[in-house]
């Protein structure tokens, strides 16, 4: 099983595959996102989306860029909270052979494998204020420099921004460059809490379960009234990547033809999505972070973000499992 490294490529993944589609549901809110949606999609206007963590940012990131001019070309996504300073430039930027100790080739930064296609900035709050002017001048020019190099190579990008961070706040404490703010910020899509779009929960819940009953091989063929109910009173702090973990465990552990409430074990579901993996088998589990280490190309940060859980624990669990 390949695992994501220290080098070059950590936090970076390219949309070829197939991907978790965007479910719209019928809030408001969201009916409000899709139209919103509608016009700017087809356009090159930058976007930031906010929003809690597992509110779905990445998946409606996808859909912009699944629905623009640029659908044909790649859709570059880059965790900027998993990539370490000194990796930065290189990453995004790329570098030149001999640049530095263990640059035995050149490479090709995240902007120029972007180029013609969207980049997608997940996390961007993260990044340390002393790399935010370097980006910003990468963004305003749409031009890069390798490390190592002296010419200016020019990339035609569209750019996608997202945070769960109150980037207005961090802004006003200096730890956020304002002219960075308002270069990111052309469009802005606050992604709702899960808690505030209630009707969506039960058909969400639906969705999951058909998904995982046909991955898992169970005969399930819906959600028990109790259990569509108690779903409905869960406050779901994770969001929608908890609601998804709890339905997938729920999966794994159904015997019935109808999930039930207890299958759930909702006890777990009003708390942080850290407890995701918590309180099952240890077969079970171990067969959850194996998928989930698969489904992500061995990057672990990805593969954390499925689970629901913080690198560490992630560490932690493939040792434990010997992954």
């Amino acid at each position: 099983m390949k695992r994501d490294s220290s080098g070059p490529g950590n936090g970076a993944s390219l949309s070829g595959r197939s991907e978790e589609p965007m479910f719209w549901g019928t809030s408001p809110a969201m009916e409000s996102i899709r139209k919103t949606l509608d016009k700017i999609a087809p356009t090159e206007a930058t976007v930031l989306i906010t929003g809690e963590n597992g509110t779905g940012k990445d998946v409606l990131a996808r859909e912009i860029h699944a629905r623009s001019l640029r659908s044909g070309k790649p859709m570059v996504a880059v965790d900027a909270g998993a990539i370490t300073e000194t990796l930065f430039e290189s990453e995004l930027f790329g570098h030149v052979k001999g640049a530095f100790t263990d640059a035995h080739t050149d490479h090709v930064g995240k902007f120029e494998q972007a180029d013609g296609g969207t980049l997608f900035l997940d996390e961007i709050g993260n990044i340390p204020l002393h790399l935010q002017a370097k980006l910003l001048r990468a963004i305003q020019s749409r031009s890069i420099v390798r490390v190592g190099g002296t010419e200016s190579r020019p990339v035609n990008i569209r750019l996608i921004c997202a945070t769960n961070m109150d980037l207005e706040a961090l802004v006003r404490e200096g730890r956020f460059r304002e002219d960075l703010y308002y270069r990111i910020n052309t469009v802005h899509i606050a992604l709702p809490p899960l808690r505030e779009r209630k009707e969506d929960i039960v058909p969400l819940a639906q969705m999951f379960m058909e998904r995982f009953a046909l991955k898992y091989h169970r005969p399930l063929t819906g959600l028990a009234p109790e259990a569509a109910a108690a779903l409905k009173e869960c406050r779901w702090s994770g969001n929608i990547r908890e609601l998804q973990n709890c339905i997938e465990k729920a999966v794994i552990l159904s015997e019935g033809n109808d999930l039930t409430e207890k299958d759930m074990q909702l006890e777990h579901a009003s708390r942080p999505s850290g407890t995701t993996v918590k309180a099952i088998s240890e077969a079970d589990e171990e067969r959850m972070v194996r998928d989930a280490m698969e489904r992500a190309s061995g990057n672990i940060s990805s593969a954390a973000k499925m689970l629901g859980v913080s690198r560490p624990t992630l560490y932690a669990k493939l040792k434990k499992y010997g992954l």
